[in-house]
């Protein structure tokens, strides 16, 4: 019996010591999304990376380890005046955007009572993304161009005495386009802030003498910062890559670094378009940095 029973713990024992661990046990449970994640994220990243430093001519691409693609990118006054491009777009319309969506968000979250009329007006929002974006920038141009509805309503009003000519194929109708594209992406995220609020902070604030304003500035603003910066990162992103937009609402008089890289490519110029990516990706990666330096979105996760 006493070998027996011997035998026994020794056979728990052995059991035990193949027992696996509550954080290894976590750490094999993710390791299907870190494949997924590492095969269509890093791995695409990982080869532009290595292709930035290729040679290249007209006839084809050639493994190497040149540092030419990154100097002639950060050497060139154009390339600078690209990015600076770019950004100011990013600026102008991440400046609408927020101010627009807040707005559109405030309204949803505090004003409309029911949650099924929040939820239809809310989708409603959402009916210009059931079609193409090419389609929703063609849509502006019989409404901006020469002979379009408010040049000739203008004129017919009497505003005007001729049409205004860069409503059209200019800057205005590139920032237009992209707030029109991109103000849902900061609409979202806020009013999902702006619905976690709870609102007996409201009453606290108003029985302490806080005016609609003091409320506004003190309590609602602060408490959907994580909201706007979701937002704020995602409508940077999109700008910064971005080139359709500013390719057919500019009428090619306009650039940014996005349709420079298309371009590279239309020219089979994979290697500068791969260290343009590069440098790219790293502008958006220090100016997402700084957004989760100043604000914490984990309480929005």
């Amino acid at each position: 019996m006493a070998t027996i029973a011997a035998e026994t713990e020794e056979g728990s024992r052995g059991r035990r010591s193949f027992r696996l661990s509550p954080s290894a046990i976590s750490y094999l449970q993710a390791m299907p999304l870190i494949g997924i994640l590492a095969f269509f994220f890093l791995l695409p990243i990982a080869m532009i990376a290595v292709v930035s430093f290729w040679d290249y001519d007209f006839a084809g691409l050639y493994p190497d380890f040149l540092t030419m693609n990154y100097t002639d990118t950060l050497g060139s006054w154009v390339t600078w005046k690209t990015y600076l491009n770019t950004l100011k777009f990013t600026a102008i319309v991440w400046g609408l955007t927020l101010l627009i969506g807040f707005w559109v968000a405030y309204f949803l979250a505090f004003h409309i009572r029911k949650t099924s009329t929040q939820m239809i007006l809310f989708l409603i929002c959402t009916v210009p993304f059931m079609t193409s974006n090419i389609i929703r920038m063609i849509s502006w141009i019989p409404v901006l161009g020469r002979n379009g509805l408010v040049n000739s309503a203008l004129i017919k009003m009497g505003i005007i005495p001729q049409p205004i000519e860069w409503l059209l194929y200019s800057d205005f109708a590139v920032v237009l386009a992209m707030v029109h594209l991109y103000t849902l992406f900061m609409v979202t995220p806020i009013f999902n802030t702006l619905m976690r609020i709870d609102r007996s902070l409201f009453e606290a604030a108003r029985d302490a003498g806080a005016s609609g304003w003091q409320v506004l500035w003190n309590v609602v603003i602060p408490l959907a910062k994580p909201g706007m910066a979701i937002g704020t990162i995602f409508v940077v992103t999109l700008v910064m890559a971005d080139f359709s937009t500013v390719q057919v609402m500019s009428g090619g008089q306009s650039a940014s670094v996005a349709l420079m890289m298309k371009n590279q490519m239309s020219l089979l110029q994979y290697p500068a378009a791969a260290a343009n990516a590069v440098v790219l990706l790293a502008v958006v990666l220090l100016m997402v940095a700084a957004i989760l330096r100043v604000v914490d979105i984990r309480k929005e996760l």
